[in-house]
């Protein structure tokens, strides 16, 4: 497939492979299968390979190849993985199961202070398929887009002390799934009881880069047999 690419040092070890291309379903798969590919053609030479929604950026190690080795070699990496990427694919697609409830969702009540029903922004955020666009902020966090632009809302100026592991976010035209206890600063309407991040596991996370999600909804009897908790006074 022919997507226009440039490759620059952007930090001391440190390389950005940028996708000239409008982000979209495909090109995030594009970006993931590359990024795989680099990790293993790269081998010893790299510390991270880390994909995001229109690039790549690659650390690698300046005592085991030097940067006039390693940027040409780069980007014959990358020009052969482009060439062999086809022009569409049938993306993987993940049921997640989510419990809506003031319980766990305490910003449910932004949108009911806006006019919005409560049942009208569970059907949106569930009624959307979702693309993993970049993982990151910690471990197992994955980025989706796109949220249906009638519940987006912006991030909050300032981040609560410490989310429950699993409670589901907006922020903007994006929604994630904390994958562990954490700070954070997005919407929180629900809770996913599913363990998303398994260190000790191959693969360590259920989904990549342009892997497709659903969200399902859940009671709260099939939330705590999932393994579900509801943690008292964060809200």
């Amino acid at each position: 497939m022919k997507i226009e690419t440039s490759i620059d040092p952007v930090a001391e070890c440190s390389i950005l492979i940028r996708f000239h291309s409008s982000p979209n379903d495909h090109l995030s798969w594009v970006i993931g299968e590359i990024s795989h590919y680099l990790s293993n053609q790269l081998g010893t030479w790299v510390m991270n390979v880390t994909p995001s929604f229109d690039s790549i950026l690659v650390d690698y190690l300046p005592h085991r190849v030097s940067i006039f080795e390693f940027v040409p070699y780069l980007e014959k990496l990358v020009t052969e993985a482009l060439h062999h990427m086809p022009e569409f694919h049938q993306p993987e697609v993940i049921e997640l199961p989510v419990y809506y409830d003031a319980a766990v969702g305490p910003d449910l009540a932004l949108y009911t202070q806006q006019g919005l029903e409560v049942e009208d922004v569970i059907s949106r955020h569930c009624n959307t398929e979702y693309t993993v666009g970049a993982i990151g902020f910690s471990a197992g966090f994955a980025f989706l887009t796109d949220v249906d632009p009638t519940i987006q809302l912006p991030r909050k100026a300032t981040p609560r002390v410490s989310l429950p592991k699993g409670s589901v976010g907006i922020a903007n035209n994006q929604t994630a799934i904390y994958p562990s206890d954490s700070p954070g600063g997005w919407n929180i309407i629900g809770n996913c009881p599913i363990e998303l991040y398994h260190p000790n596991n191959t693969p360590i996370l259920p989904f990549t880069i342009g892997t497709r999600i659903r969200f399902r909804r859940i009671d709260g009897n099939e939330f705590l047999t999932l393994g579900g908790r509801i943690t008292e006074g964060w809200q």
